[in-house]
C-alpha cells in the first residue's frame, strides 16, 4: 500500500516556478493563483504530520530558506527589531496592520455527534461542496469553475488509497467518485467557517501582494489565537498612488510668506514675546517658518521637481498609512462572497480590525523621541492645559480631518473667553442693581401685604407676595435691561465665531495645502459604500433567479428604499413622541408631588414645595435626557443603515442629521416647555385648567418663569458636561477595558507577543487599544454645548463661563483620548468641517428667534417698559406690581375650592393674582383687559423689530469679514502664478533640449552627407585614373 499523502513532505518552490512539487520529483501546473503557502489554500490534512497543532511548520522543510519571502511575502519567523515598527529585516517600516484570530482544525470530524448539520466538505483546491455531492459524477461533484480543469492535469496526486469500509459515504463496496487530481476531506460546520475565512484570507492577501504591497505574517504556531498581518508600501506602490490620489507633495521651490509690515509686525512679535510661555514646545515643521514650498500634485514624470531627500521619509506615516489604506478599501476577494474590501472582510468576522501604527510609545521617560511623545508632553496632558495646541503637529500625525476638528474646538474655546467676560459682567451688573429695582422691593415690601389667591384647591391657604420675596431678588440678576444688550450681542457673537472660523479654516487650507481639494472630494462622492454594493449584487442575484436581466440593476433607486424610509419616518416620529412622553411624564410628577407636599404637616416643607419640586423634577429630567441621549445614537446608526447610502460621505451626513434631531429635540425639549408653555394654560381664580380632573396645571413662581428656566438650563448643561462629556468619555473606555480583561476578549500584550520579545510590539500594543469610531460624537455634543450657549443665553448670562471651563477640560481629554487611548486613526483629507457648519449656521439664526421670545414672553422686560412709558403716572416703575395684578372675589371661587383652614384673621373678601384682567367691578369680569392686549402687541412688535434688528447687524458683520484673508488670496494667486511659471520654465527647458537634439543630430546628418560625398568624390577620381586598365581594377579591388 502506497504512503499516504501527508506522510509524503510538501515544499513551495515559488522562486523557481511557482509550482507546488513533491520531493520525489514530479510537479503540478501552477494553479490560477500564487501560493503564499501550503497551509492557507491545503487542506489541514495535509500538513498535519509533524505539527501536534496542525500548523505547517516551513522550519521543518529541507527547503526553509524560500520560505522568509515569497512574491513580497515574509513569514514573521525572523527575530524582529524592538521598536516593533519595522519588518523582521529592521529595514522595511509597517505601514499598516491586520488582525484575525484563527483556530486550526485538530481532527477530522463528521459533525458534532446529535447534531443534524452535515459536514461540510473541503477539495484540496479550497472550494466546498456539500457531502450529498461527493458520490456524484465528477461534473456533477465540481462546484462552480471546476468543470473544466477536471479533465486537465492534476494539481495534487491523489497518493492514499481508501479501503471501502472506512470510507464514511461508500455504499455497497463502491468508492465515490472523485474527480482525477482532488482530494476531498470532510470537516464539521465550524472548521468549515474557518477555512473558509483562512482561503480569503489568502486570496486578498495574495491580492495585495500583486498591488505591490509586501506582508509580513506571524506564524500559526498555537491551535487557535491572535495573528497580525504586516503592511509594508514600498516606493513604487507609494509614488503610483500618490499619483493617483494626487496627494499635493512639497516640490523644490520655495517662496517667501507675506509677513505683516510695520505696526502690525511689532504689535505680532510684542504678543509672540508675552505668549512664549504658552506657545508648545515642538520643533517647526519647517526649517524656516517664512518660507514656503511650493507644493503640486505628484507625478511620477516630475520626480526632479520635488523635494526627495530620502524616498523612505518623503511620504509621512499619515500618508502612507493613507495610501495602503486606499488600496486595501478597492482590493477585493472573489472567495468572499460580495467583498468589496478590508471592511467587508470585517464586517464577515475574516479580519478582526485593520489600523496603522502609533509612532511608539508616548512615555517621556525614554530616550528616544516621536511625535506621539511630543504631542502627549505638550497638549494630551491636563499639565498643558495653557499652552496652545500644535494644530500643525495634530494635522501631521492624525490628517487634516482630525486637524481641522481640534483647529475648530480650539477657536470656539478662544472665542468663549470675551462672551464669558460680557456675561460675567452682565451677571455682576444684576448683583449691583438688586437693591435699586423698585419692582423688586415692591414685592418684598410687608407694609404693602399682596394677599394672593391659594396656589391649590382646599389645602392651600391665602399667602402674601412678599413672602416670595427672595425669588424676585434672584430673578432680578437674569431678568434685567443687560440681559437684551447681551442677548443682541451674543447673536453678533455666534455670527463673529462662524466669519472668524471661515477665515480660518482658508488659513489652513492654505498651509496645509488642501486648496483644491474638489476633484479628490469628487473622487471619494463617486465610490460606492461595501454595503451599497453589497445590497446591488444581492438585488442582482434576485433578479437573475426570478429570470430579469441580471445587469439592469445599475443603481438603488427610491422604489428599492421606501421601505427604509418608511421606517426611518415611523421610527423618528415615534422617538420624537417618545421625548415629549417624557417631558408630559415630568409634569405630572411636579404637578402631583406639589400637590402632595402642599398638605404636609411640616411647615418647612410647604414652605419649600417650589424649590423642592424643581430641583427633583430636573434631575430626573437630566437622567432620563442621558438615557435616551445614548438609544436615540444607537437608533440613529441602525435607522442610516437600512437606508444604505451609496457613499459614505451621504452616509456620514445623513447620520449626523438624524443623531442631531433626535438629541437636539431630547436636549431642550424640556426647556422649551419651561420657557415658552408653562403657566400659559394655568386659567384664572374661579376657572382653573385641570388634569385628570384633580391636579392644576403649575403655575410660574411670582417673579416669573425665567428663574425657572434658569435653573433647569444650568442644571441640564451642567449635568450633560459633567457626567455625558467627561465621566462616560473616561469611565466607559475603562470599564470596557476592564471587561475585555476579564472576558480575554483581547488578550493582554505579553501574552500576545508571538515574537518572544522583551516587550510586546507596537502592533499587539496599538491592539489593544479602544477602535477610532470617527468624530460624530465629538462634534455632536460641542453643537448641543453651543445651543446651551446661543439659545437661552437670555436667561442665563454665564452659559459662556461654563462651556469656557467644560472645554479647557475638553480639549485636553479629547486629547489624550486620541493619543494614549485610541488607535491611530486614518489619516483623511478634509478641506472643511462639512455639514456641521451648516448646522452651526442654522442654532445661530434660531437663536435670534429664541432670544426674542424669551425677551419679549418669558421675562418681564416687555411689561415693564410698557408700564413706564404708557401707564406710570411719574415715568417710573413705582407701582408696576400692582399693575400686574388683578383682583378676584373670593365668593367667585367654585364650591369645595375654598382653603379649608387659614392662617388670616380677618375675612378675606379680595384676592390677587398674576394676570391682566378685569375686576369683579367690571361688566367684563375677568375677561383680558386693554393691558393685556397693549402687551401682546408690543411683545409682537418687539420680536419682529429684535429679529430684523439683529438679522441685519449679522449681515453687516458678514459683508464687512471677507471670508478669506486677504494676504491668503494674494498668497494663493502668487502660489498659482509660481506654478505656472515653473512649469512654462520646464516646458521652455524640454523645448530647449529637444531643439539642440534635433539640431545636433541635423549637424551629424549634415557632416555625416559631407563625408559621403568626399568618399564618392575620391573613389569616382580613382575610377577615372584607372580607366581602360580592367586588371588594374580588379587587383586593386581585391587588395580593399
Amino acid at each position: 500500500m502506497e504512503a499516504p499523502l501527508t506522510d509524503i513532505p510538501l515544499t513551495v518552490n515559488a522562486a523557481q516556478n511557482g509550482h507546488i512539487q513533491r520531493t520525489t520529483g514530479e510537479s503540478c501546473p501552477p494553479p490560477k493563483t500564487k501560493y503564499l503557502t501550503v497551509t492557507q489554500y491545503l487542506p489541514e490534512a495535509y500538513t498535519h504530520q509533524g505539527n501536534v497543532n496542525g500548523a505547517f511548520d516551513a522550519s521543518n522543510s529541507p527547503d526553509a530558506h524560500i520560505y522568509s519571502v515569497v512574491n513580497n511575502y515574509v513569514d514573521g519567523n525572523q527575530p524582529i527589531k524592538q521598536s516593533g515598527m519595522h519588518f523582521g529585516d529592521g529595514k522595511r517600516k509597517v505601514d499598516y496592520v491586520l488582525a484575525y484570530h484563527y483556530r486550526h482544525r485538530s481532527s477530522h470530524q463528521n459533525g458534532s455527534p446529535g447534531s443534524h448539520r452535515p459536514p461540510a466538505v473541503i477539495v484540496s483546491n479550497g472550494n466546498s461542496i456539500t457531502p450529498e455531492e461527493v458520490g456524484k459524477t465528477p461534473q456533477q461533484s465540481l462546484p462552480g469553475d471546476l468543470h473544466h480543469q477536471s479533465n486537465q492535469k492534476e494539481n495534487i496526486h491523489n497518493h492514499q488509497k481508501h479501503k471501502n469500509s472506512d470510507h464514511p459515504h461508500s455504499e455497497n463496496g463502491n468508492q465515490p467518485h472523485h474527480p482525477d487530481g482532488v482530494v476531498v476531506v470532510e470537516i464539521n460546520h465550524h472548521d468549515a467557517l474557518e477555512e473558509e475565512k483562512k482561503i480569503q484570507r489568502g486570496e486578498f492577501e495574495q491580492n495585495l501582494m500583486e498591488a505591490g504591497l509586501e506582508l509580513e505574517k506571524d506564524p500559526e504556531a498555537k491551535s487557535q489565537g491572535l495573528s497580525f498581518v504586516r503592511i509594508h508600501a514600498p516606493w513604487l506602490v507609494l509614488s503610483r498612488e500618490a499619483e493617483f490620489l494626487k496627494i499635493k507633495v512639497p516640490t523644490k521651490k520655495m517662496y517667501e510668506v507675506k509677513q505683516d509690515t510695520g505696526i502690525l509686525r511689532k504689535l505680532y512679535a510684542l504678543w509672540n514675546k508675552c505668549t512664549k510661555i504658552l506657545q508648545p514646545k515642538v520643533p517647526q515643521l519647517s526649517e524656516n517658518t517664512k518660507m514656503k514650498h511650493l507644493s503640486y500634485p505628484f507625478s511620477r514624470d516630475k520626480l526632479h521637481l520635488y523635494n526627495i531627500k530620502d524616498k523612505d521619509t518623503f511620504f509621512d506615516n499619515a500618508t502612507r498609512s493613507r495610501i495602503v489604506y486606499e488600496i486595501l478599501k478597492r482590493t477585493s476577494s472573489v472567495k468572499a462572497k460580495y467583498s468589496m474590501g478590508i471592511t467587508t472582510l470585517i464586517a464577515n468576522n475574516v479580519y478582526d480590525s485593520a489600523y496603522p501604527l502609533h509612532d511608539g510609545d508616548y512615555d517621556h521617560n525614554k530616550n528616544e523621541t516621536n511625535e506621539r511623545m511630543l504631542l502627549h508632553r505638550e497638549w494630551a496632558r491636563y499639565g498643558a492645559f495653557y499652552k496652545y495646541q500644535p494644530i500643525d503637529l495634530i494635522r501631521k500625525y492624525f490628517g487634516e480631518k482630525i486637524g481641522l476638528y481640534f483647529a475648530w474646538l480650539g477657536l470656539y474655546t478662544w472665542l468663549l473667553i470675551p462672551a464669558s467676560l460680557v456675561g460675567i459682567i452682565v451677571f455682576l451688573y444684576g448683583c449691583a442693581t438688586i437693591d435699586d429695582d423698585i419692582p423688586s422691593q415692591e414685592m418684598c415690601d410687608q407694609q404693602e401685604g399682596f394677599i394672593m389667591c391659594p396656589l391649590c384647591d382646599k389645602a392651600c391657604d391665602y399667602w402674601k407676595l412678599s413672602s416670595a420675596c427672595s425669588t424676585a431678588r434672584a430673578s432680578h440678576l437674569f431678568d434685567n435691561p443687560a440681559t437684551v444688550f447681551f442677548s443682541v450681542f451674543m447673536a453678533l457673537w455666534a455670527t463673529l465665531f462662524l466669519e472668524y472660523w471661515k477665515r480660518l479654516q482658508m488659513r489652513l487650507s492654505y498651509f496645509w495645502d488642501l486648496t483644491g481639494l474638489e476633484e479628490e472630494e469628487e473622487r471619494i462622492k463617486e465610490h460606492p459604500r461595501p454595503e451599497y454594493e453589497t445590497k446591488l449584487l444581492l438585488m442582482r442575484e434576485k433578479s437573475k433567479g426570478n429570470g430579469k436581466n441580471e445587469n439592469k440593476k445599475e443603481k438603488l433607486t427610491w422604489r428599492d428604499r421606501i421601505p427604509a424610509y418608511l421606517v426611518n419616518f415611523s421610527a423618528i416620529l415615534f422617538m420624537i413622541a417618545l421625548t415629549f412622553s417624557a417631558v408630559f411624564g415630568v409634569i405630572i410628577y411636579r404637578i402631583t408631588t406639589a400637590a402632595a407636599l402642599a398638605v404636609s404637616t411640616s411647615e418647612v416643607t410647604r414652605s419649600n414645595v417650589r424649590v423642592t419640586v424643581t430641583a427633583t423634577a430636573v434631575i430626573i429630567n437630566l437622567v432620563v435626557i442621558l438615557i435616551l441621549d445614548e438609544i436615540y445614537g444607537s437608533v440613529a446608526k441602525w435607522l442610516t443603515e437600512i437606508e444604505v447610502p451609496k457613499t459614505e460621505k451621504t452616509f456620514e451626513e445623513r447620520l449626523i442629521l438624524k443623531a442631531f434631531l433626535l438629541k437636539f429635540v431630547n436636549s431642550y425639549a424640556s426647556i422649551f416647555y419651561v420657557a415658552f408653555f408653562k403657566g400659559r394654560f394655568v386659567g384664572r381664580p374661579g376657572s382653573y385648567a385641570y388634569i385628570f380632573h384633580d391636579y392644576r396645571m403649575e403655575e410660574c413662581a411670582p417673579g416669573g418663569c425665567l428663574i425657572e428656566l434658569c435653573i433647569q438650563l444650568s442644571i441640564i448643561m451642567l449635568g450633560k458636561q459633567l457626567i455625558q462629556n467627561n465621566l462616560f468619555e473616561i469611565g466607559i473606555p475603562k470599564l470596557k477595558k476592564l471587561y475585555r480583561k476579564f472576558k480575554d476578549e483581547r488578550p493582554e500584550p505579553d501574552e500576545s507577543n508571538l515574537n518572544n520579545s522583551k516587550e510586546p510590539q507596537q502592533w499587539v500594543r496599538d491592539y489593544a487599544l479602544e477602535p477610532f469610531t470617527g468624530l460624530t460624537p465629538e462634534y455632536m455634543e460641542m453643537i448641543i454645548q453651543f445651543g446651551f450657549v446661543t439659545l437661552f443665553v437670555a436667561s442665563f448670562p454665564l452659559a459662556p463661563v461654563f462651556a469656557l471651563l467644560n472645554n479647557i477640560i475638553e480639549v485636553r481629554l479629547d486629547a489624550k483620548k486620541f493619543v494614549t487611548e485610541l488607535r491611530r486613526p486614518d489619516a483623511v483629507r478634509s478641506k472643511d468641517i462639512g455639514i456641521w457648519y451648516n448646522i452651526l449656521s442654522g442654532i445661530g439664526k434660531f437663536s435670534v428667534i429664541i432670544n426674542a421670545f424669551v425677551i419679549s414672553v418669558t421675562s418681564d422686560f416687555i411689561p415693564r417698559l410698557v408700564y413706564q412709558y404708557m401707564y406710570s403716572e411719574n415715568g417710573t416703575m413705582h407701582g408696576f406690581i400692582n399693575h400686574t395684578l388683578s383682583y378676584f372675589n373670593v365668593s367667585h371661587l367654585k364650591p369645595g375650592t375654598l382653603p379649608e383652614n387659614t392662617q388670616f384673621l380677618q375675612n378675606i373678601e379680595i384676592c390677587r393674582y398674576k394676570d391682566y384682567r378685569e375686576p369683579p367691578s367690571s361688566p367684563n369680569q375677568y375677561d383680558f383687559s386693554k393691558q393685556y392686549w397693549t402687551i401682546l402687541a408690543v411683545r409682537l412688535a418687539f420680536v419682529i423689530l429684535f429679529q430684523n434688528l439683529v438679522m441685519f447687524l449679522s449681515a453687516v458683520v458678514d459683508w464687512l469679514i471677507p471670508d478669506i484673508p486677504k494676504d491668503i488670496s494674494e498668497q494663493i494667486k502668487k502660489e498659482k502664478t509660481m506654478l505656472v511659471n515653473v512649469f512654462l520654465k520646464e516646458e521652455h527647458k524640454k523645448l530647449q533640449l529637444i531643439e539642440n537634439f534635433l539640431m545636433h543630430d541635423k549637424q551629424r546628418s549634415k557632416s555625416e552627407n559631407r563625408g559621403r560625398r568626399n568618399r564618392a568624390a575620391s573613389f569616382c577620381q580613382f575610377n577615372r585614373s584607372h580607366r581602360g586598365s580592367f586588371t588594374s581594377f580588379s587587383s586593386h579591388h581585391t587588395d580593399v
